[in-house]
């Protein structure tokens, strides 16, 4: 093994190590269910901001969107648009009353929230919640574990296969012992690691070929569209649908349990604005960093007129192959572990969020409610192994049957499920009183629904799916489990009168009340 090599691998053994220590640290902190799910709802503003963005971020920043620099250029900044806007949304609008109302109910999961706020004794709330969670989280998680393998063959050469075994073993390690605390502190390493890294690399790969003025020169010889905001579709029905689609990915912030379970675990409302500030800025500087990596990636690479595959052959390789173009093998090692921050603390989250749904939500909610704390934490690390196993699996063979997937897509296919199924749910649980149990069931199975739908069926229609194809699974899933959740509520004139009867009309308007009113 030559100096660069081992220089390489102790960066990453370090990182690795750290994670380890914060797992075994946070299980001292952690002694009953409260503790494992939400960290006993006693976390700083710092702590959940950060946590937040490395959660809602995954190896697609990392390697996706600058992948998606390299490959549409300029047209990528509308994600960065999209994901802005959807922080600022989440935070400054959304997070109070959500705080409120599950501080209110004493909720310590998504769906906690859900069955009290429409008072759901049928809990069939709960059961869709979990279902959805443990089926798109699942996904979620598997293409985080295959850009794992990724990351470790475009780094040190290693096998695809090799690569996820060792990342999937060392989340379970700190996961498994430490919950939802490890999670947290483990995420604030991460995070910083992930803004650091895309703000340093750009300016490097910027210097390194000439300047702004030599980079657009050379951009514009390559390929002019990668310098279009529209890029090749031009300006029409396609270009704009793609815009809209790739804008409308910041939707998923705006309810989507693993990251609003982090509210929940706020101390205090009044932490809600110093964290909107540093999420906001935090979404900024990364996903700018992500995409200018990916353009001045094939900007460095790229000859005029030289077909993309041509360059870099995968276009998620820009980021690896910048830093190993760019950096020395110390810092090689720490981009390795920046790109592993990205996707374990994407990972480590949403293995605590499904194994939540189903061992809080459903085993022990429905089946074994007199089971003490110390027995359920001992099922969740049982249900968030088993749960790595299947995504592990997932990983393994979509890995082997389709070599030319992208993480990106694979990571949007789940963000998609989980956001269709929970947001527009969320919006209107928060803002508007007159949606029923039965809405919210309508709203939740629509969205479930749609996503794969649209995504596996109706892009294949001649004529309409191109153009949904264009503006992606998200957008109209996302609007027809809204309008689901409305339609049906507005006919359900019963469930609406239980609704104020049971108080939950005085609970809304008891969150959107000033603070000290």
């Amino acid at each position: 093994m030559d100096g660069s090599s081992a220089a390489r691998l102790v960066g990453v053994a370090l990182y690795l190590a750290i994670l380890v220590l914060i797992g075994v640290a946070a299980s001292r902190r952690m002694h009953d269910l409260r503790d494992y799910f939400a960290g006993s709802k006693r976390l700083g503003f710092l702590a959940i901001a950060f946590s937040a963005r490395a959660t809602g971020e995954s190896a697609w920043l990392l390697l996706g969107l600058t992948g998606m620099g390299a490959a549409v250029g300029l047209k990528a900044l509308w994600v960065v648009v999209g994901e802005v806007v959807g922080v600022t949304l989440a935070w400054m609008l959304l997070s109070r009353p959500f705080k409120r109302l599950t501080d209110r109910y004493d909720a310590i999961t998504i769906p906690d929230y859900l069955e009290a706020r429409f008072r759901d004794g049928t809990q069939h709330l709960r059961r869709i919640a979990a279902l959805a969670l443990v089926v798109f989280v699942t996904i979620y998680v598997s293409a985080q574990i295959d850009a794992t393998g990724k990351a470790f063959s475009s780094f040190l050469g290693w096998d695809h296969d090799l690569g996820a075994l060792v990342g999937f073993a060392v989340v379970l390690a700190y996961v498994t012992s430490g919950g939802f605390v490890a999670v947290v502190w483990s995420d604030i390493f991460q995070g910083a690691l992930m803004v650091a890294g895309l703000a340093l690399l750009p300016i490097v790969a910027l210097v390194s070929a000439g300047g702004p003025l030599a980079v657009w020169d050379r951009l514009a010889a390559i390929d002019p569209d990668l310098l279009h905001p529209l890029g090749g579709a031009g300006v029409g029905l396609a270009g704009l649908l793609s815009v809209i689609g790739l804008g409308a990915i910041g939707l998923g912030f705006l309810g989507s349990p693993q990251i609003f379970v982090r509210f929940l675990a706020l101390r205090s409302e009044s932490e809600i604005g110093r964290g909107a500030a540093v999420a906001v800025a935090w979404t900024l500087v990364a996903d700018t960093g992500a995409v200018l990596t990916g353009l001045l990636g094939r900007a460095i690479f790229s000859r005029p007129g030289e077909a993309l595959v041509d360059a870099l052959g995968d276009a998620e390789r820009v980021l690896p192959m910048l830093v190993e173009h760019l950096m020395p093998g110390l810092l090689v090692g720490l981009y390795i572990a920046i790109v592993l921050a990205a996707i374990m603390s994407t990972v480590d989250s949403l293995l605590v969020l499904a194994a939540s749904a189903l061992v809080r939500d459903l085993y022990q909610k429905i089946y074994r409610p007199e089971l003490a704390d110390a027995a359920l934490v001992r099922h969740s690390r049982a249900a968030t192994f088993a749960l790595a196993l299947v995504a592990l699996a997932i990983a393994l063979g979509v890995a082997h049957a389709a070599p030319g997937r992208t993480v990106f897509w694979f990571v949007i296919f789940g963000w998609s499920g989980i956001a269709a199924t929970f947001c527009p749910l969320m919006i209107l649980s928060i803002f508007w009183r007159r949606v029923t149990r039965r809405g919210a069931i309508a709203a939740m199975l629509t969205g479930l629904v749609a996503v794969p739908l649209i995504k596996l069926g109706l892009v294949h229609l001649p004529g309409l799916g191109p153009l949904l194809a264009e503006l992606s699974e998200l957008p109209p899933a996302f609007v027809a489990s809204l309008l689901a959740g409305v339609l049906v509520s507005l006919a359900d004139q019963p469930g609406q009168a239980r609704l104020k009867s049971a108080g939950v009309t005085e609970d809304l308007g008891d969150a959107h009340r000033p603070r000290g009113a």
